[in-house]
């Protein structure tokens, strides 16, 4: 049987944007910036609270990222680098190093590495990985 790894998402919802803090067995991996909740409409909200399965996916404008498949009534959730929510998301999550207001933060680069080192270290070991969000 494989070996199920969860990620937990945390958030806090505001007017302008949703935060988060991501963690696994009680250690924060970083924070996350996403869309308002606008009731799971794409492009514009963020998505549902519940459990995903993640996986690798290839898209043309991210490259190789991890990805957020089964989300109902979406497609193309993507978990990739962005500071700002409103400018730079239609819907996915992006990692960051720092929250710096509602839907805003610093470094995603860096804290889009930190979490891809550990999701991908667990798929190169075969194992599932699931982000539960709260």
């Amino acid at each position: 049987m494989k070996t199920k790894h969860i990620l937990l998402l945390q958030r806090i919802y505001g007017a302008k944007g949703t935060n988060g803090t991501i963690t696994y067995k009680g250690e924060v991996i970083c924070h996350t910036i996403e869309l308002p909740d606008r009731n799971n409409i794409p492009r514009i909200s963020c998505i549902p609270i519940g459990q995903y399965k993640l996986e690798k996916r290839r898209y043309p404008k991210h490259g190789e990222q991890i990805g957020i498949p089964y989300v109902l009534g979406r497609e193309a959730i993507l978990i990739h680098a962005a500071n700002d929510a409103l400018k730079e998301l239609l819907g996915c999550i992006a990692p960051v190093t720092t929250l710096t207001g509602e839907g805003k933060g610093d470094f995603s680069g860096k804290a889009l590495a930190k979490l891809k080192a550990l999701v991908y270290g667990m798929w190169d070991k075969m194992e599932e990985v699931y982000l539960v969000i709260k």
